[in-house]
Order: C-alpha cells, then structure tokens, then sequence
C-alpha cells in the first residue's frame, strides 16, 4: 500500500513539473495577459481565402484593408505583423508597424505613415506583398497585438526586436490568414 501510494506521488510530482516545463517556453502568442482575441477581418478577403492579386507583388503591391474589433481598455499602442510562413527560406515577413495609435481601428487599402515602420524580409521599411514562387499557395498571417506600452524601438526595427519588446505587454491579439500561390 505505501509503494502504491510513492508511485502516485511521484506520477503527479512528474506531471506537475512536465506542465511547468511546457509554460516556460513562451514565445508572443503565448505571452498574453489575458484571453482577450481581438477581431481582424478586411473587406478584401475572409480568413482562409485567396489574397486579391492587387495585393501582391503580381499587381499593385497595396497593403490590404485591415479592421479590427475589441481592443482592451488600457491598450497604450498596437503592433503589426505579417508574415508567410511558408517561404522556402523560413519565415518571409512582409509587414512590421508598430506604435499604432491604441484608438486606431483600421488601416486602409494602400496604409503608410501611420506608426512606426520596421524592416520586412525585403529590406524596406513598408508592406511587401505576397509573392511566392511557383507551386502550392502559402499561407499569410496578418498578426494584430494590443499593447500596454509603447515599443522603445527606433524605426526599421525587425520582426525579432518587435516580437521581444512585446513579451509581457500583450494584452490581446488576433489575426487574419489569407493563401496566395502562382
């Protein structure tokens, strides 16, 4: 009976330090202060839906219209990221703004000079649209956070230095995803 008992113990002891494993490792999704989602949508394309041509590097290259909903009480900025996830190379980013004004409740369709400009993967300091090679369509996250602070970061900082200062002052986040392939 009391060996049964030791191996319980040991069985939560090793459940309960496998859980605090799992937490440590946090990354800016996981780092937020409550459960708050905020509402990305664009009259230009529904979650999952192909991204307009327009859009991208195949037409006019226009930074979508972004809008978004329920941003929490106490938000000081917003921050914004997008990114395709399955470039060849890794992780293309094609977007970083940030320091947006917290009552800001869209971009519109062809959006600059508002918030600061980090750098993309194509080392500007605006939004670059979808352009993968040829072959199955890639996905594009379009990444929304509120913020309880401003970002202490000069302009063309990039997505990593963006992603780093937000640790601990999100207190909400959303997304839009949209596909495009050749």
């Amino acid at each position: 009976m009391i060996r049964s008992s030791s191996i319980s113990l040991l069985f939560i002891l090793f459940a309960a330090l496998l859980a605090g494993c799992r937490s440590a490792a946090s990354t800016p999704t996981e780092t937020a202060k409550s459960e708050i989602t905020l509402i990305v949508t664009s009259p230009a394309f529904s979650e999952g839906e192909t991204v307009p041509a327009k859009y991208t590097c195949d037409g006019s290259d226009l930074s979508p219209q972004l809008d978004w909903t329920s941003v929490p009480q106490g938000t000081q900025s917003l921050a914004l990221i997008a990114d395709d996830p399955d470039a060849p190379v890794g992780t293309w980013v094609h977007w970083v703004l940030f320091d947006l004004p917290p009552d800001l409740v869209s971009l519109p369709e062809g959006s600059s000079g508002t918030g600061t400009q980090g750098t993309n993967s194509f080392k500007k300091l605006t939004y670059g649209g979808p352009c993968p090679p040829k072959g199955s369509p890639h996905r594009y996250y379009f990444k929304l956070y509120a913020l309880d602070t401003l970002l202490d970061l000069e302009e063309g900082a990039s997505k990593a230095e963006v992603e780093k200062a937000m640790q601990g002052h999100i207190l909400a986040q959303g997304q839009l995803m949209g596909k495009y392939g050749r």
